[in-house]
Protein backbone atom coordinates (compact mmCIF):
# COMPACT_ATOMS: atom_id res chain seq x y z
CA UNK A 1 0.00 0.00 0.00
CA UNK A 2 1.21 3.54 -1.02
CA UNK A 3 0.92 5.54 2.35
CA UNK A 4 2.22 9.03 2.92
CA UNK A 5 5.38 9.25 4.98
CA UNK A 6 3.67 10.21 8.07
CA UNK A 7 1.33 7.51 7.82
CA UNK A 8 3.66 5.02 7.49
CA UNK A 9 5.67 6.66 10.38
CA UNK A 10 2.28 5.25 12.29
CA UNK A 11 1.53 2.43 10.95
CA UNK A 12 5.08 0.92 11.87
CA UNK A 13 5.09 2.52 14.95
CA UNK A 14 1.87 0.45 16.13
CA UNK A 15 2.99 -2.48 14.41
CA UNK A 16 6.67 -2.53 16.51
CA UNK A 17 4.47 -2.19 19.66
CA UNK A 18 2.59 -5.27 18.82
CA UNK A 19 5.40 -7.52 18.27
CA UNK A 20 6.92 -5.91 21.09
CA UNK A 21 3.82 -6.91 22.97
CA UNK A 22 3.26 -10.33 21.80
CA UNK A 23 6.78 -11.04 22.98
CA UNK A 24 6.45 -9.62 26.32
CA UNK A 25 2.88 -11.51 26.92
CA UNK A 26 4.37 -14.99 25.79
CA UNK A 27 7.50 -14.38 27.95
CA UNK A 28 5.03 -13.86 30.79
CA UNK A 29 2.80 -16.69 29.90
CA UNK A 30 5.80 -18.98 30.49
CA UNK A 31 6.37 -17.99 33.62
CA UNK A 32 2.96 -17.99 35.02
CA UNK A 33 1.92 -20.84 37.28
CA UNK A 34 -2.36 -20.50 37.38
CA UNK A 35 -3.21 -22.40 33.81
CA UNK A 36 -6.19 -20.01 33.55
CA UNK A 37 -3.87 -17.00 33.90
CA UNK A 38 -1.67 -18.76 31.26
CA UNK A 39 -4.43 -19.56 29.29
CA UNK A 40 -5.35 -15.32 29.23
CA UNK A 41 -1.90 -14.78 28.88
CA UNK A 42 -1.37 -17.13 25.51
CA UNK A 43 -4.42 -15.90 23.99
CA UNK A 44 -3.35 -12.05 24.55
CA UNK A 45 -0.05 -12.89 22.96
CA UNK A 46 -1.87 -14.50 19.69
CA UNK A 47 -3.93 -11.84 18.83
CA UNK A 48 -0.72 -9.30 19.29
CA UNK A 49 1.12 -11.52 16.44
CA UNK A 50 -2.42 -11.49 14.46
CA UNK A 51 -2.33 -7.61 15.18
CA UNK A 52 1.10 -7.47 13.79
CA UNK A 53 0.92 -9.60 10.80
CA UNK A 54 -2.13 -7.47 9.49
CA UNK A 55 -0.31 -3.84 10.13
CA UNK A 56 2.60 -6.27 8.16
CA UNK A 57 0.01 -6.42 5.24
CA UNK A 58 -0.39 -2.77 5.52
CA UNK A 59 3.18 -1.54 5.48
CA UNK A 60 4.61 -4.35 3.93
CA UNK A 61 7.58 -4.54 5.93
CA UNK A 62 9.14 -6.21 8.60
CA UNK A 63 9.80 -4.20 12.03
CA UNK A 64 12.18 -5.03 15.24
CA UNK A 65 10.40 -5.06 18.50
CA UNK A 66 11.86 -2.58 21.22
CA UNK A 67 13.77 -4.76 23.42
CA UNK A 68 13.87 -1.88 26.27
CA UNK A 69 10.10 -2.17 26.32
CA UNK A 70 10.11 -5.76 26.68
CA UNK A 71 13.16 -5.89 29.66
CA UNK A 72 11.04 -2.86 31.05
CA UNK A 73 8.02 -4.40 31.34
CA UNK A 74 8.86 -7.70 31.70
CA UNK A 75 10.55 -6.96 34.86
CA UNK A 76 7.96 -4.70 36.21
CA UNK A 77 5.41 -7.47 36.00
CA UNK A 78 7.78 -9.77 37.75
CA UNK A 79 8.59 -7.58 40.86
CA UNK A 80 4.88 -5.83 41.19
CA UNK A 81 2.62 -8.58 39.58
CA UNK A 82 1.35 -9.52 36.07
CA UNK A 83 -1.73 -7.50 36.65
CA UNK A 84 0.11 -4.17 37.24
CA UNK A 85 2.67 -3.95 34.79
CA UNK A 86 0.19 -5.29 31.70
CA UNK A 87 -2.38 -2.87 32.49
CA UNK A 88 0.45 0.08 33.19
CA UNK A 89 1.51 -1.33 29.81
CA UNK A 90 -1.71 -0.90 28.23
CA UNK A 91 -2.44 2.57 29.39
CA UNK A 92 0.39 3.46 27.75
CA UNK A 93 -0.56 1.67 24.31
CA UNK A 94 -4.53 3.93 25.11
CA UNK A 95 -2.52 7.30 24.86
CA UNK A 96 -0.62 6.22 22.11
CA UNK A 97 -3.32 5.36 19.73
CA UNK A 98 -5.39 8.65 21.06
CA UNK A 99 -4.03 10.60 17.65
CA UNK A 100 -5.24 8.04 15.40
CA UNK A 101 -7.58 9.69 13.26
CA UNK A 102 -5.46 10.44 10.80
CA UNK A 103 -4.41 7.42 10.22
CA UNK A 104 -7.85 5.78 10.06
CA UNK A 105 -8.83 8.26 7.10
CA UNK A 106 -5.81 6.82 5.12
CA UNK A 107 -6.41 3.20 6.54
CA UNK A 108 -9.69 2.13 7.07
CA UNK A 109 -8.89 -1.00 8.33
CA UNK A 110 -6.87 0.59 11.19
CA UNK A 111 -9.98 1.41 12.83
CA UNK A 112 -11.04 -1.96 13.31
CA UNK A 113 -7.63 -3.07 14.18
CA UNK A 114 -7.59 -0.78 16.97
CA UNK A 115 -11.39 -1.28 18.05
CA UNK A 116 -10.88 -4.79 18.06
CA UNK A 117 -7.51 -4.61 20.13
CA UNK A 118 -8.75 -2.32 22.79
CA UNK A 119 -12.00 -3.94 23.73
CA UNK A 120 -10.77 -7.53 23.66
CA UNK A 121 -7.91 -6.75 25.35
CA UNK A 122 -9.78 -5.36 28.01
CA UNK A 123 -11.96 -8.11 28.42
CA UNK A 124 -8.98 -10.54 28.87
CA UNK A 125 -7.08 -8.90 31.08
CA UNK A 126 -10.31 -8.41 33.49
CA UNK A 127 -10.33 -12.27 33.67
CA UNK A 128 -6.33 -12.43 35.20
CA UNK A 129 -6.78 -13.61 38.60
CA UNK A 130 -3.72 -12.70 40.63
CA UNK A 131 -3.07 -13.95 44.39
CA UNK A 132 -1.52 -10.49 45.71
CA UNK A 133 -5.06 -8.86 44.56
CA UNK A 134 -7.28 -11.55 45.83
CA UNK A 135 -5.62 -10.74 49.19
CA UNK A 136 -5.65 -7.27 48.57
CA UNK A 137 -8.08 -6.45 50.94
CA UNK A 138 -5.92 -7.81 53.50
CA UNK A 139 -2.77 -5.73 52.45
CA UNK A 140 -5.07 -2.77 53.08
CA UNK A 141 -6.06 -3.66 56.15
CA UNK A 142 -2.34 -4.15 57.50
CA UNK A 143 -1.41 -0.80 55.69
CA UNK A 144 -3.74 1.43 56.75
CA UNK A 145 -4.05 0.27 59.90
CA UNK A 146 0.21 0.48 60.79
CA UNK A 147 -0.63 3.96 58.81
CA UNK A 148 -3.16 5.12 61.10
CA UNK A 149 -2.02 4.05 64.31
CA UNK A 150 2.10 4.12 64.24
CA UNK A 151 1.68 7.90 62.53
CA UNK A 152 -0.17 8.83 65.23
CA UNK A 153 1.52 6.98 67.83
CA UNK A 154 4.79 8.39 66.63
CA UNK A 155 3.61 11.70 66.46
CA UNK A 156 2.88 11.94 70.40
CA UNK A 157 5.79 9.90 71.57
CA UNK A 158 8.02 12.51 69.80
CA UNK A 159 6.46 15.52 71.50
CA UNK A 160 6.09 13.27 74.72
CA UNK A 161 9.68 11.62 75.14
CA UNK A 162 11.74 14.02 73.11
CA UNK A 163 14.48 11.21 72.34
CA UNK A 164 14.94 9.27 69.44
CA UNK A 165 16.23 6.18 70.69
CA UNK A 166 13.08 5.77 73.17
CA UNK A 167 10.93 6.90 70.64
CA UNK A 168 12.52 4.30 68.17
CA UNK A 169 11.74 1.39 70.98
CA UNK A 170 8.56 2.39 72.15
CA UNK A 171 7.32 2.58 68.40
CA UNK A 172 8.94 -0.97 67.51
CA UNK A 173 7.43 -2.73 70.57
CA UNK A 174 3.93 -0.92 69.58
CA UNK A 175 4.09 -1.75 66.21
CA UNK A 176 5.35 -5.64 66.53
CA UNK A 177 2.56 -6.53 68.93
CA UNK A 178 -0.12 -4.50 66.79
CA UNK A 179 1.14 -6.22 63.67
CA UNK A 180 0.64 -10.11 65.25
CA UNK A 181 -2.46 -8.35 66.89
CA UNK A 182 -4.14 -7.55 63.43
CA UNK A 183 -2.92 -10.55 61.47
CA UNK A 184 -4.17 -13.04 64.32
CA UNK A 185 -7.85 -11.13 63.79
CA UNK A 186 -7.50 -11.74 59.93
CA UNK A 187 -7.39 -14.85 59.92
CA UNK A 188 -9.94 -15.30 62.49
CA UNK A 189 -12.00 -13.02 60.53
CA UNK A 190 -11.03 -14.66 56.86
CA UNK A 191 -11.91 -17.89 58.30
CA UNK A 192 -15.35 -17.06 59.08
CA UNK A 193 -16.02 -16.18 55.55
CA UNK A 194 -17.08 -18.16 52.83
CA UNK A 195 -14.78 -16.88 50.23
CA UNK A 196 -11.72 -18.31 48.65
CA UNK A 197 -9.27 -16.96 50.67
CA UNK A 198 -7.05 -18.96 52.58
CA UNK A 199 -6.95 -17.38 55.97
CA UNK A 200 -3.16 -18.31 57.05
CA UNK A 201 -2.29 -16.31 53.73
CA UNK A 202 -4.80 -13.59 54.69
CA UNK A 203 -3.01 -13.02 58.29
CA UNK A 204 0.84 -13.07 56.54
CA UNK A 205 -0.57 -10.62 54.05
CA UNK A 206 -2.08 -8.59 56.66
CA UNK A 207 1.15 -8.82 59.19
CA UNK A 208 3.71 -8.79 56.91
CA UNK A 209 2.13 -5.32 55.40
CA UNK A 210 2.32 -3.73 59.05
CA UNK A 211 5.63 -5.46 59.52
CA UNK A 212 7.19 -3.44 56.46
CA UNK A 213 5.02 -0.10 57.21
CA UNK A 214 6.30 -0.13 61.09
CA UNK A 215 9.94 -0.93 59.95
CA UNK A 216 9.99 2.45 57.42
CA UNK A 217 8.37 4.88 59.89
CA UNK A 218 10.47 3.91 62.85
CA UNK A 219 13.67 3.91 60.41
CA UNK A 220 13.98 8.13 60.66
CA UNK A 221 14.42 7.25 64.29
CA UNK A 222 17.44 5.55 64.12
CA UNK A 223 19.08 7.17 61.63
CA UNK A 224 18.25 11.12 62.88
CA UNK A 225 19.29 12.74 66.05
CA UNK A 226 16.56 15.40 65.93
CA UNK A 227 13.75 14.20 66.87
CA UNK A 228 11.50 16.87 64.93
CA UNK A 229 13.51 16.27 61.71
CA UNK A 230 12.71 12.68 62.58
CA UNK A 231 8.74 13.25 62.66
CA UNK A 232 8.88 15.12 59.51
CA UNK A 233 10.63 12.29 57.33
CA UNK A 234 8.13 9.36 59.48
CA UNK A 235 5.10 11.75 57.94
CA UNK A 236 7.08 11.94 54.63
CA UNK A 237 7.23 8.34 54.12
CA UNK A 238 3.52 7.93 55.01
CA UNK A 239 2.63 10.12 52.66
CA UNK A 240 4.96 7.98 50.48
CA UNK A 241 3.88 4.28 51.24
CA UNK A 242 0.19 6.12 51.05
CA UNK A 243 0.61 7.72 46.93
CA UNK A 244 2.62 4.76 45.66
CA UNK A 245 0.01 1.65 47.57
CA UNK A 246 -2.98 3.50 46.18
CA UNK A 247 -1.03 3.87 42.27
CA UNK A 248 -0.55 0.23 42.41
CA UNK A 249 -4.16 -0.63 42.95
CA UNK A 250 -5.98 2.36 40.95
CA UNK A 251 -3.91 0.69 37.94
CA UNK A 252 -4.06 -3.02 38.68
CA UNK A 253 -8.21 -2.91 39.71
CA UNK A 254 -9.11 0.13 37.64
CA UNK A 255 -10.27 2.15 40.41
CA UNK A 256 -9.37 6.04 41.40
CA UNK A 257 -6.26 7.07 42.62
CA UNK A 258 -7.34 10.85 43.80
CA UNK A 259 -9.87 9.65 45.97
CA UNK A 260 -8.82 6.39 47.64
CA UNK A 261 -5.43 8.62 48.37
CA UNK A 262 -7.13 11.49 49.66
CA UNK A 263 -9.25 9.49 52.21
CA UNK A 264 -6.35 7.39 53.40
CA UNK A 265 -4.15 10.48 53.40
CA UNK A 266 -6.63 12.18 55.40
CA UNK A 267 -6.92 9.53 58.15
CA UNK A 268 -3.49 8.73 58.76
CA UNK A 269 -2.73 12.77 58.90
CA UNK A 270 -5.91 13.80 61.02
CA UNK A 271 -4.93 10.74 63.69
CA UNK A 272 -1.23 11.80 63.40
CA UNK A 273 -1.77 15.41 63.99
CA UNK A 274 -4.27 14.86 67.02
CA UNK A 275 -1.49 12.64 68.44
CA UNK A 276 0.96 14.89 68.55
CA UNK A 277 -1.54 17.35 70.65
CA UNK A 278 -2.76 14.72 72.96
CA UNK A 279 1.17 14.46 73.65
CA UNK A 280 1.82 17.86 73.86
CA UNK A 281 -1.33 17.88 76.78
CA UNK A 282 -0.31 15.24 78.62
CA UNK A 283 3.55 15.73 78.79
CA UNK A 284 2.29 19.57 80.03
CA UNK A 285 -0.81 18.25 82.39
CA UNK A 286 1.61 15.68 83.64
CA UNK A 287 4.84 17.64 83.88
CA UNK A 288 7.07 15.03 82.80
CA UNK A 289 9.90 15.70 81.58
CA UNK A 290 12.65 13.55 79.41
Amino acid sequence: MDLPPDVRKTVLAFQKNEITEHIIYSRLAATVHSPENREVLEKVARDELAHYQAWKAISGQEVRPNRWKIFQYYWISRIAGFTFGLKIMEQGEEKAQAGYSRLAQVVPEAERILHEEDEHETALLDMLDEERLRYAGSIVLGLNDALVELTGALAGLTLALQNTRLIALTGLITGIAAALSMGASEYLSTRSEAGSRNPVRASLYTGVAYVLVVSILIAPYLLIADYYLALACTLTAAVGIIAFFNYYIAVAKGESFRSRFLEMLSLSMGVAGFSFLVGFLLRSALGIEV
